[in-house]
């Protein structure tokens, strides 16, 4: 039994009562069941309501859900791409460039839009140094 059903099921027993009309005692029971009867009826309407947002929700999930998945195999196929980690020496900003910024030499903070020198250091010549030191120390 729903909450609106309740309130019709005490209506029904206040009328079955046979009060007298023109009794304080009448009048303020009919104000409760009246205040019932509304409280019923807007606590119906707002479960209807919740139930519509569900439905959008599911909707929006079921779209997002959809996005995710363009957007995470985008970035999936963008994985061999190699991108560096950059901070900005001036606000501290971190953010991160792709292979063929780094090599242009320079890049702008996306936080103060300061440009910012960038540097790869080529760790291949450093194997290389290491190597040639241990051929060394062999000898």
């Amino acid at each position: 039994m729903n909450l609106t059903e309740k309130a019709a099921y005490l209506r029904g027993l206040m009328d079955g009562m046979n009060l007298e009309e023109n009794n304080n005692h009448t009048k303020l029971f009919k104000a409760i069941i009246e205040m019932l009867d509304e409280i019923a009826v807007s606590v119906s309407d707002l479960e209807d309501e919740v139930l519509e947002v569900e439905d959008a929700l599911d909707v929006i999930d079921e779209d997002l859900g959809m996005l995710e998945e363009l957007v995470y195999d985008d970035m999936l196929d963008d994985e061999d791409d190699d991108y560096y980690e950059v901070e900005c020496p001036v606000c501290g900003e971190v953010f991160f460039i792709d292979e063929e910024t780094a090599t242009e030499g320079e890049t702008v903070c996306p936080a103060c839009d300061a440009e910012i020198e960038i540097e790869l250091e080529d760790d291949d010549d450093d194997d290389d140094d290491d190597e040639d030191d241990e051929d060394d120390d062999e000898d």
